[in-house]
């Protein structure tokens, strides 16, 4: 009996993370990112072992909305200011579906101050947001693979449907 071919795992979720740590509290890095005073900027960084990493400033106000990052695993940090994130705590299907109603009690949050951050799994559905009045935030996030796609969600109370799905060529 043959054993299946492995195919290079990539970075973990935890050296995403770790990667995202670092780099967040690496000042010149940082500080390099031009910040929009009316919109969100990024700046594309080498991450760890083939990933995909972001740089990216909230001004007061903005967030994602819901998405997922399809079959990539990922991780973020704040660098400066805090983010709230939204997220839920059930796997949703990847495909075949266009409007589902979710179960109670799925609906978590997490506030990630200066230096914090987080890891997630596949097919991980969030929204991050800058709540600030006033203050901008500066994250910085990785994936592996390097996102595929973003699938694109409305929320109207426990309805969560897919509206969109981005490609690369659309963000990059």
């Amino acid at each position: 009996m043959s054993s299946p071919t492995l195919i290079s795992a990539g970075p973990t979720t935890a050296e995403l993370l770790d990667f995202a740590l670092r780099t967040a509290a690496d000042p010149e890095i940082v500080g390099s990112l031009p910040l929009d005073p009316e919109g969100r900027t990024w700046v594309r960084l080498d991450g760890p072992g083939g990933s995909e990493a972001w740089l990216i400033g909230w001004p007061p106000g903005t967030g994602t909305g819901w998405h997922d990052h399809a079959e990539s695993r990922g991780a973020f940090a704040t660098a400066r200011g805090r983010l709230t994130e939204h997220s839920l705590a059930v796997r949703l299907p990847s495909e075949g579906w266009k409007s589902l109603e979710l179960a109670p009690d799925v609906d978590r949050r997490r506030d990630l101050t200066e230096g914090t951050g987080r890891g997630f799994g596949l097919h991980h559905v969030h929204e991050v947001l800058n709540e600030s009045p006033a203050e901008h935030a500066v994250s910085v996030h990785a994936y592996y693979p390097p996102l595929p796609l973003i699938r694109r969600y409305s929320r109207s109370g426990r309805v969560l449907r897919l509206e969109n799905v981005e490609r690369p060529a659309d963000w990059q």
